[in-house]
């Protein structure tokens, strides 16, 4: 959907001269992003009193009359390709899917085409453009072999209203992995510092580096099956690989991941998987439209679910 250009004119009020022009701005409009704002500004989009400014840091004046053009969204260079996608629920602010294993995110090198946005332009007729593009608003992520739900802004006021609730952690993630071993204890609570691997670049781990950020994920051990076990976890944070990471820090990786897993998981290299066993079972936001909170919940795919029952047939705990 490409929409016109509009213009939003505002008149600087009793006790707010003096102000940064993109942060007044950004009080004004809490459903544009500062950031978008500033490119706004940088873009000769602003008047002045009737004059362009391109100053962000101009400062506004009692009673003066500042005029912000808002140019149509642009269409993006990434294609619209017709990709099955599971779909949860949806309305004009969100999406909310069950993601496939193997599906890739965002298109990058080695991955032009094939992926969930391009999957999500095919599919969402009524995209309104984020940061002035005709694009869906990702606002988090999971790893291309891990599997479950997602929510995906359609419009820019549902995009910074999501970051935000993700940024203050009040969007509820709850995973489900089949692990090495048996952690203990059985309920845990594991709090690091999580950053870029200095050995591997493509990697992520526990470290204490300065630049390393906190990361919280608490587990709970639901079923023992020989030597394997099924984990429930919960996030507080949402750093890259962080249940990866964390599971193989205290010595029980997640079956099938080849990347975090060491000898552990090559020990079962006849049986692995095609992809780690490690799904997103539970999701849970303030809808950005109702401003009530909802939950959604995805039960594990077919392969984790086969996986679990051979475990089960094969300690006796079958059927």
């Amino acid at each position: 959907m490409i929409q016109n250009e509009s213009v939003i004119e505002i008149t600087v009020g009793p006790g707010e001269r003096g102000q940064r022009l993109d942060a007044w701005l950004s009080s004004k409009l809490p459903d544009m992003s500062r950031s978008r704002i500033q490119a706004l500004i940088k873009a000769g989009c602003v008047t002045l009193n009737g004059k362009k400014s391109v100053k962000m840091h101009a400062r506004v004046a009692k009673a003066m009359q500042v005029a912000l053009t808002v140019p149509p969204v642009a269409p993006v260079e990434v294609s619209a390709e017709n990709i099955p996608i599971d779909v949860v629920c949806e309305d004009s602010d969100v999406i909310v899917l069950n993601k496939q294993p193997g599906l890739v995110i965002h298109p990058a090198a080695g991955h032009p085409s094939g992926t969930l946005v391009n999957a999500l332009l095919y599919h969402c007729k009524d995209l309104a453009g984020v940061g002035g593009e005709l694009r869906p608003g990702i606002v988090h992520r999971l790893d291309k072999d891990t599997s479950g739900l997602m929510v995906v802004a359609k419009n820019e006021r549902a995009m910074n209203i999501l970051a935000r609730q993700f940024k203050n952690g009040r969007v509820k993630k709850e995973y489900i992995a089949i692990v090495h071993g048996v952690p203990e204890p059985r309920v845990g609570r594991l709090e690091t510092q999580i950053g870029r691997s200095v050995n591997d670049r493509k990697k992520m781990s526990v470290t204490s580096e300065p630049a390393g950020r906190t990361a919280i994920t608490n587990y709970e051990v639901m079923e023992i099956l020989g030597d394997f076990s099924v984990v429930s976890l919960n996030i507080e944070t949402g750093r890259t690989h962080q249940i990866r990471v964390h599971m193989a820090h205290i010595g029980h990786p997640v079956f099938g991941d080849r990347q975090y897993g060491g000898r552990k998981v090559q020990k079962y290299d006849e049986v692995l998987p095609a992809r780690q066993m490690l799904h997103s079972s539970e999701l849970s936001f303030i809808h950005p439209g109702t401003n009530k909170r909802v939950k959604f919940k995805a039960r594990i795919p077919d392969d984790m679910e086969e996986f679990i029952a051979k475990l089960r047939s094969d300690s006796g705990k079958g059927s």
